[in-house]
């Protein structure tokens, strides 16, 4: 129960990875908010299974890429629980295709959904964080941010602009006790990988040094660890959960 009480909001927090680090704090003590899309059914079912936990739980139906969206959303979390202890940014599309196929959409669907979100709601708590001279913001970026990858140029560059980010926000809010860390995944179990060919998804874990794709809950593990206390003296840090891909 290292986290009882305290508040989180995860961003894009009905499946795969948000899921399963929603779960993870809540089974840790934490409160969750989380925002979704378009699944209400998904978001009213993890609602019901944080509360058998024992925990409370809001959901949002809000688009991460609206700013406005973001600021309501954190203003009445703040209003409901009375503060924010932790941020995990998680939204995030894809929309793969070569840069010569791919539509200027494409680009900024992505771009708005994965980086400006980051911004939207890094923004609205950030000055909440300050007054409390506490919390912690994670970023769940991916090894196509370090690396790069064909027929990700939207991707990659969405998820680089979320390492330069997290460093540069970690300088402007360290003094402050407040940290800010992402973490950089490899291919996980999710459905963003589910429809990946069968063919591409062998060629990958070849690649992968593990020989494997990750699961959402091992990415969780090391959320809760960068968002405990014992992490308290780690700050602007990209830890890659990849099996060794990006080495």
């Amino acid at each position: 129960m290292q986290f009882k009480e305290k508040i989180a909001i995860v961003t894009g927090g009905t499946r795969g990875i948000g899921k399963a680090i929603v779960l993870e704090l809540a089974k840790n003590g934490c409160h969750v908010a989380f925002n979704y899309n378009k699944n209400t059914d998904a978001a009213n079912a993890l609602i019901k299974e944080i509360e058998s936990l024992g925990r409370k739980a809001v959901s949002f139906q809000v688009n991460a890429a609206s700013f406005e969206g973001a600021k309501n959303m954190v203003k009445e979390i703040k209003d409901t629980f009375g503060k924010v202890d932790f941020l995990i940014n998680n939204a995030g599309i894809t929309r793969d295709k070569l840069l010569a196929l791919m539509g200027e959409n494409d680009w900024d669907e992505v771009i708005s959904t994965n980086l400006k979100s980051v911004y939207n709601f890094s923004k609205s708590v950030i000055t909440l964080m300050i007054k409390q001279k506490a919390g912690s913001i994670l970023n769940i970026t991916s090894v196509s941010g370090l690396m790069g990858m064909a027929g990700q140029v939207n991707y990659s560059s969405s998820k680089a602009g979320m390492v330069g980010f997290t460093k540069a926000l970690a300088k402007e809010v360290g003094k402050a006790n407040i940290t800010v860390n992402a973490i950089a995944c490899g291919f996980i179990e999710t459905d963003m990988t589910s429809g990946l060919p069968q063919e591409y998804k062998d060629k990958m874990i070849e690649m992968i040094p593990v020989r494997r794709f990750g699961k959402p809950e091992e990415i969780a593990k090391v959320a809760a660890f960068l968002l405990s206390d014992d992490a308290k003296y780690i700050t602007g840090q990209v830890i890659s959960v990849d099996g060794g891909l990006a080495m």
